[in-house]
C-alpha cells in the first residue's frame, strides 16, 4: 500500500504544484495579470480581467489543495474545469498534439484525467484529507469531480465565452 500512497503523493505534488505555478505566472509572469487579461479578451472571454483573476485563483488554489490532498475531489474538479475551458477556448482548434504550433489539447486532457483519477481514488494516506478524516473516494469522488468540474466549465463558457467570428 505504501507504493500506492507514494504514487498518489507524487502525482498530487507534481500536477498540483505545477498548476499552481502556472496560475502564479498568470499574475506575476511576463505581462502580469493585465497581460493575461488582454490575451483572454483576444480569445473571446468576456470580462477578461475577471477571467484572468478567476483562472489564476483556480489554478493556484486548486493546485495547492490538490498537492496537499485537501478536499481532493473539489480540488480535482477545479483542475478539470480549468482544463476543459482551456481545451474548448484555445486548444481544440489546433488538434490533438501539443507539439503543434499553438499547442493541441493532449496535455490539458492528460492533466484533467490525472485529476479525475486521483479524485476517484482519493489522495491517499499521506494527505490532509486523511489527517482530517475528509476522504471522499470511489464513485462519489468521481461524480463530484466530473459534475463540479465539467459543470463549472460549461457554466463559465456559457456565461463568459464568445468566440471570435472567423471568415
Amino acid at each position: 500500500m505504501q507504493q500506492l500512497d507514494l504514487g498518489l503523493l507524487l502525482l498530487r505534488l507534481v500536477f498540483g504544484v505545477f498548476l499552481a505555478y502556472h496560475g502564479y505566472n498568470k499574475v506575476f509572469g511576463g505581462g502580469g495579470l493585465a497581460g493575461t487579461a488582454r490575451w483572454f479578451g483576444s480569445i473571446g472571454m468576456k470580462w477578461p480581467l475577471w477571467q484572468a483573476r478567476l483562472a489564476a485563483a483556480t489554478e493556484i488554489g486548486a493546485g495547492l489543495m490538490f498537492a496537499a490532498g485537501l478536499l481532493t475531489p473539489l480540488a480535482a474538479a477545479g483542475i478539470v474545469g480549468v482544463m476543459v475551458v482551456a481545451i474548448v477556448v484555445e486548444h481544440w482548434k489546433v488538434g490533438f498534439f501539443i507539439f503543434k504550433p499553438n499547442q493541441g489539447w493532449e496535455y490539458c486532457a492528460s492533466i484533467a484525467v490525472v485529476a479525475v483519477a486521483v479524485g476517484t481514488m482519493g489522495a491517499g494516506r499521506w494527505s490532509l484529507d486523511r489527517a482530517f478524516d475528509l476522504e471522499l473516494t470511489g464513485w462519489t469522488g468521481a461524480v463530484v469531480v466530473l459534475v463540479a468540474g465539467i459543470g463549472g466549465a460549461l457554466a463559465q463558457l456559457a456565461v463568459s465565452y464568445r468566440p471570435k467570428e472567423t471568415s
